[in-house]
C-alpha cells in the first residue's frame, strides 16, 4: 500500500493566484483609491493654506511696495522688516492687547456659555424658544454687530447711556472714546457675540452625559456642586477642550469687530495684532511689515496648537 503526499499551496499564494484583494495589483489599486480620496483635500490645503503661508513668510523678508504689483520687483532686505516691527512700541502694545482681548473674551464666553448650557439642560416652559433667541447674536454678521454696538455705546447718543441717565446714573460714560475703557468695551461685545457658540456646543456635550452617573452621585449623597465638579466637568472635558481651542483660533485673529467698533483707537488702545497687520498692509501700504505681524500671529497660534496637542497626548497616555 502506497501513500501519496499532497502538497497544499500556502494560503497567501492561493489568495494571490485567485486574484483576491491581497494580491499586489489589488493592494496597489486600494492604495491609489485611498490617495484619490485624500488628494482633493491635500491640494486644497496646499493651494489655499500652504501657498499663502509660504508667500507671507517670503514677503516678510522683502521690500514689498505697491510698485511691486506693477513691476514685480520685490528685492530681499534681510531682517529689516522684522527689526522695524520689533522696534516699534506699537507692536508690543498690540501684542499685549491681543493677549488681554483673547483671554478676557474666552473666559467670559466660556463661563457664561457653560452656565447657560447647564441652565437649559433642565426642562421648563419656553426652553426651546429662549434657546433659539440666544442664538441670534451668533447669526448676525460680525460687522453688523460691531456697527450696532457702536451706536449703542455712543457716549452722547447711545442707548446704553440714555438708559443709565433715565435711571439717575452717569449717562456720559465714554465706552469707546476713553483709552481706559475701549478695550474692555470691545471684550464685552465679543463676549456677547461668542456666548451662543459656547452654549450650543457645551449644551450638546451635557446631553451626552449618561443620567446614571448623576443618579449614582445623588445616591452617594453628593451635593449638586460636588456632582458638577466631580462628575460633569471630567466627562465634559473633551468638549471643553474643543470649545476653547476653536474660541482661541477665532478670537486671536479677530479684525472686523474691532474695526467696526473703534478702528484700533482711541490712541491705539484697541490695536491688536490683527488690526496692526491691516494698518501696516492696507493703510500704510507697508506689506513687508504687515507680513511680519501676520507671521507673529501665525506663530502665536502655532504655539497654542502645540501645547494643545501635547496636553491631549499626555491625557491619552
Amino acid at each position: 500500500m502506497t501513500t501519496s503526499t499532497i502538497t497544499v499551496p500556502a494560503p497567501s499564494r492561493m489568495r494571490q493566484r485567485a486574484g483576491t484583494p491581497d494580491s499586489r495589483p489589488a493592494r496597489l489599486r486600494r492604495r491609489l483609491a485611498q490617495w484619490g480620496f485624500v488628494a482633493p483635500a491635500v491640494v486644497f490645503m496646499l493651494l489655499f493654506f500652504g501657498y499663502p503661508l509660504v508667500r507671507n513668510i517670503v514677503m516678510s523678508f522683502q521690500h514689498y511696495t505697491p510698485r511691486t504689483f506693477f513691476t514685480g520687483a520685490a528685492p530681499f532686505n534681510g531682517v529689516d522688516n522684522w527689526a522695524k516691527v520689533f522696534q516699534d512700541a506699537l507692536f508690543g502694545q498690540a501684542l499685549w492687547h491681543t493677549l488681554v482681548f483673547t483671554a478676557g473674551s474666552l473666559l467670559g464666553q466660556f463661563g457664561i456659555g457653560l452656565a447657560l448650557a447647564v441652565f437649559f439642560s433642565r426642562r421648563f416652559p419656553l426652553n426651546e424658544l429662549l434657546r433659539s433667541l440666544i442664538l441670534l447674536p451668533w447669526l448676525v454678521p460680525m460687522v453688523v454687530s460691531g456697527i450696532v454696538w457702536r451706536r449703542i455705546l455712543d457716549q452722547d447718543t447711545g442707548v446704553l447711556n440714555s438708559f443709565l441717565g433715565a435711571l439717575g446714573l452717569d449717562g456720559h460714560i465714554p465706552w469707546l472714546n476713553s483709552p481706559g475703557m475701549a478695550l474692555l468695551s470691545t471684550i464685552l461685545v465679543n463676549i456677547w457675540i461668542g456666548i451662543p457658540f459656547n452654549m450650543v456646543i457645551l449644551y450638546g456635550g451635557l446631553q451626552e452625559i449618561p443620567g446614571e452617573l448623576h443618579e449614582a452621585a445623588a445616591l452617594d449623597g453628593a451635593s449638586a456642586w460636588r456632582t458638577f465638579r466631580s462628575v460633569t466637568l471630567p466627562v465634559l472635558k473633551p468638549v471643553i477642550t474643543v470649545v476653547l481651542v476653536l474660541g482661541f483660533m477665532s478670537t486671536v485673529k479677530i479684525l472686523d469687530l474691532i474695526l467696526a467698533l473703534t478702528d484700533g483707537g482711541p490712541a491705539d488702545a484697541t490695536q491688536t495684532l490683527g488690526t496692526l497687520t491691516y494698518q501696516n498692509s492696507f493703510v500704510q501700504l507697508d506689506f513687508g511689515a504687515g507680513a511680519v505681524v501676520g507671521d507673529v500671529l501665525i506663530l502665536v497660534s502655532a504655539v497654542f496648537a502645540v501645547f494643545y496637542l501635547r496636553a491631549n497626548r499626555t491625557e491619552g497616555k
